[in-house]
């Protein structure tokens, strides 16, 4: 029995920096990675994916050289090997960062293999056992492979084959309208693919407000992706070397058939083979670990990092989690998660970036509201850019003027947001945004003049005083 101080189960987002703070603390920490050092975001998520966004606006840019008063001899041509090669090597570098950094650490080991519970606080790895005071488990998720009609009779694709794809696939065929595969079909279409999106709900990212659902919709179909809803009956055949997506089950309808098949509809944790029970460690129904709200599992010492919590999908999240528990380890604090504001991105050009509540999660909160929504047609960065789609729009209580939720959708939106997250993190009002004075030109210069016009929701008036959140 080899004993540590702590064990880190997963080398993700959350897992190399919790290590480097215990290791700053003099504390002996063993970190076990049985596949690749940085999990989702360096080798199949954010630096990958935002390496082939920036590549793909790079390419419609050039085919939009006319408008800005340029011309490129002959048509754009797309190398796909070479931006394989480019979205690889910011994998590599992000990977071989990590390592270096864990290498450098006195007191952690990088132990490389399958960890499994054999008992509350020991793990086995290699044949070896091993046990700590504290167990972080930082193991991420993976790509939701359904159990649709024929699925298991065509290929495939994830995430994870996309950002190592270096061939442009004739028809790529998107199964999912919503985070992972709205950033795919954009870039493949600026590629050069035929792109067809099918999604089953009604609308794409259906858990948006429906006019930014709308919007969305409207910017990839501006851009030649076809957007198939409410496709109720998805199944799969093989078409020679194709692939035929039978979209709903009226009799006759066409299938789409494509080249390739990518399965974008969620994903799941990756608790199912780490012995758990062997623990008492408890999960839900879907396979996350439960915690509380200073991420401690069902097991007094065990914590759960990042995606596997079901507390957050994405890498700031993961981040945010290794923050709280080495502040409320190791400085005395006594942060939670539920002090955490939502916020995120969704990486299509242009980005929509969004904090707090959406319209109706504001709407069925109870409470008098204010609004307001502005065109990005009236931001000058934009018209300077030449990149007007999107609007950016704001809801706020009536009696506290606390910002409640925003949205911007829109060129800069996933930078320009942060104005609006931070004064929400300091608890600041509406009219404290207001008297601010943003750089001129930029996209958050709107933000003061969006506040100006937020407006009292009529069919919110007279509703009683707000609850207090706490």
């Amino acid at each position: 029995m080899r004993t540590f101080d702590a064990i880190i189960i997963g080398a993700g987002q959350a897992g190399p920096s919790l290590a480097g703070r215990l290791n700053d603390a003099g504390m002996s920490v063993a970190i076990i990675e049985r596949h690749l050092v940085g999990g989702t975001c360096v080798n199949t998520g954010c630096r990958p994916t935002k390496t082939l966004v920036a590549s793909a606006y790079a390419v419609r840019s050039a085919r939009r050289g006319a408008e800005y008063g340029f011309s490129v001899p002959g048509p754009i041509a797309v190398d796909m090997p070479a931006i394989a090669a480019r979205a690889r090597k910011v994998i590599l570098d992000s990977r071989a960062g990590n390592e270096t950094w864990l290498d450098g650490m006195a007191h952690v080991e990088l132990v490389r293999g399958h960890a499994r519970f054999v008992g509350r606080d020991v793990v086995a790895v290699n044949g070896d056992l091993m046990t700590a005071r504290y167990i972080f488990i930082n193991v991420g998720g993976r790509a939701v492979l359904p159990d649709m009609p024929g699925v298991k009779d065509v290929p495939i694709l994830t995430n994870t084959d996309m950002v190592a794809l270096d061939v442009l696939p004739r028809h790529l065929v998107v199964i999912g309208g919503s985070y992972i595969g709205l950033e795919f079909a954009q870039m493949y279409r600026r590629f050069g693919a035929q792109v067809t999106v099918v999604e089953r709900m009604d609308r794409l990212i259906s858990r948006e407000d429906p006019d930014v659902s709308e919007a969305v919709r409207e910017i990839l179909e501006a851009e030649g992706v076809v957007v198939r809803t409410g496709a109720d009956c998805i199944g799969f055949r093989a078409v020679g070397t194709d692939v035929a997506v039978s979209v709903n089950c009226e009799k006759g309808a066409a299938p789409v058939v494509g080249s390739h098949v990518l399965m974008a509809v969620g994903r799941r944790p990756n608790t199912d083979d780490l012995g758990l029970d062997n623990a008492g460690i408890a999960t839900d129904e879907r396979g996350y670990i439960v915690v509380d709200d200073r991420l401690e599992s069902s097991v007094s010492g065990v914590f759960a990092l990042g995606d596997c919590n079901g507390r957050g999908a994405f890498t700031h999240t993961a981040y945010n989690d290794f923050e709280i528990v080495a502040a409320n380890l190791l400085d005395g604090e006594d942060r939670r998660v539920s002090q955490r504001l939502p916020g995120y991105a969704l990486y299509i050009d242009p980005p929509l970036a969004r904090v707090g509540m959406t319209d109706d999660q504001a709407a069925k909160s109870g409470r008098p509201l204010l609004r307001s929504k502005r065109p990005m047609s009236r931001v000058g960065r934009a018209v300077e850019k030449g990149e007007t789609q999107g609007f950016m729009k704001i809801v706020a209580d009536a009696e506290t003027h606390r910002i409640l939720g925003a949205a911007i959708l829109g060129t800069g939106g996933d930078e320009a947001i942060h104005g609006i997250l931070d004064m929400m993190n300091a608890d600041q009002t509406i009219d404290a945004l207001r008297w601010s004075v943003p750089i001129h030109p930029t996209v958050s210069e709107l933000i003061p003049t969006l506040i100006l016009g937020l407006e009292a929701d009529p069919s919110t008036e007279g509703k009683p005083k707000a609850q207090s959140a706490e």
